[in-house]
């Protein structure tokens, strides 16, 4: 009987391969992937990160099917490319990705990112008991508070870019459900958001499947019958995706959960960090929660839990807003080095739906 150490002496020799190495660190937030590309990839050209965005849209998008379809991804992986930042007080700039493209924001992976800049020596001198890291979204700057004592990371909190309401109790016709009311927030992307029990779904006991044929139909009809914008640009003024709520919007002591269904049908396995950004600020807008006050926020998906309170009131355009504070937890899953062989048919990758 072997031991898988005895051949642990021939690694990490690579593969027969042809073209670029990419190195990643896998980790995940409250269940939801990050995986963070260290290397392999071209220069990410453009000004702003906005424009990094674009440019890594139409001009290697190839890259991120390479690492977040099958085989070395699946369906619901989601991954974040380090770039540099145009802005001087910026200690990373960040493009995330996912199984249809490249989102604005993204909570658990700011969360993730927070302990891996301290891990990795991103910040040269850490501080006890936090360490502060301006992380440069595309949405813009949020600023992540690393707890760390003894040489050890822990958990994270982030301060949110302005979340705003940006409709309530909009109606919107969904074929197969007929008329539901839904409302719109903005947590750094926007969302939907509608209580499961309009469907006659539980997000913590149902199947996924029919939360995500519920959820999908919503996004596909605020997309049609809805007009987005966003005060700052217009990069940002699209819906990321529907979460499904339990209902319980009225602040209580005990967590609130819910189901984020974003990009194409892919299902957050964590409570969403700029999803808990965008129901902060719909709370607040409707009166159900004050200034500093700690909610709980569950994923139906996985029990795991982050929590959120707006911490300033804000403007953003004409829209009044309020900075969030999340708070969450990230673990490493382990790191990676991915390649590819000429000869490989699918070797640029490909999902099952």
């Amino acid at each position: 009987m072997y031991s898988c150490d005895e051949y642990s002496m021939d690694f990490p020799k690579l593969p027969p391969h042809s073209g670029s190495v990419f190195s990643v660190v896998d980790m995940h937030t409250g269940g939801e992937p990050l995986r963070i590309i260290l290397s392999g990839c071209p220069e990410v050209k453009g000004d702003t990160i906005l424009a990094k965005r674009r440019y890594v849209r139409e001009h290697l998008d190839h890259l991120r099917k390479v690492l977040m379809f099958e085989p070395r991804g699946h369906y619901d992986m989601y991954g974040a490319l380090l770039v540099r930042s145009e802005l001087a007080e910026a200690d990373l700039g960040v493009l995330f990705m996912h199984n249809e493209g490249y989102s604005t924001m993204c909570g658990h992976a700011v969360i993730a990112l927070g302990r891996f800049a301290v891990d990795y020596g991103l910040i040269k001198a850490p501080t006890s008991p936090e360490t502060q890291i301006n992380i440069h979204c595309p949405c813009g700057l949020v600023k992540a508070f690393t707890q760390y004592s003894n040489g050890k990371t822990g958990a994270v909190r982030f301060h949110s870019v302005p979340a705003f309401a940006f409709a309530t109790d909009a109606s919107v016709s969904v074929p197969g459900y007929g008329s539901i009311t839904v409302d719109i927030s903005y947590g750094g992307a926007l969302y939907a958001f509608v209580s499961a029990e309009e469907f006659g779904l539980d997000v913590n006991k149902s199947k996924t499947r029919d939360l995500v044929d519920a959820a999908t139909a919503v996004s596909d009809a605020v997309k049609s019958q809805v007009k987005l914008y966003h005060p700052v640009s217009e990069d940002l003024a699209f819906l990321y995706g529907t979460i499904l709520t339990d209902g319980k919007d009225a602040f209580s002591e005990e967590p609130t959960a819910n189901v984020c269904v974003f990009a194409d049908a892919q299902v957050d396995r964590s409570p969403t960090g700029s999803g808990v950004t965008a129901r902060i600020a719909l709370q607040y807008h409707k009166g159900l929660i004050e200034l500093n006050q700690t909610r709980s926020f569950k994923s139906g998906a996985t029990g795991s839990v982050f929590t959120g309170k707006a911490i300033e009131e804000t403007t953003c355009g004409d829209f009044r807003a309020v900075v969030v504070e999340v708070t969450g937890h990230a673990h490493y899953s382990g790191v990676a080095s991915f390649t590819q062989e000429s000869d490989d048919p699918l070797r640029g990758g490909f999902l099952l739906r």
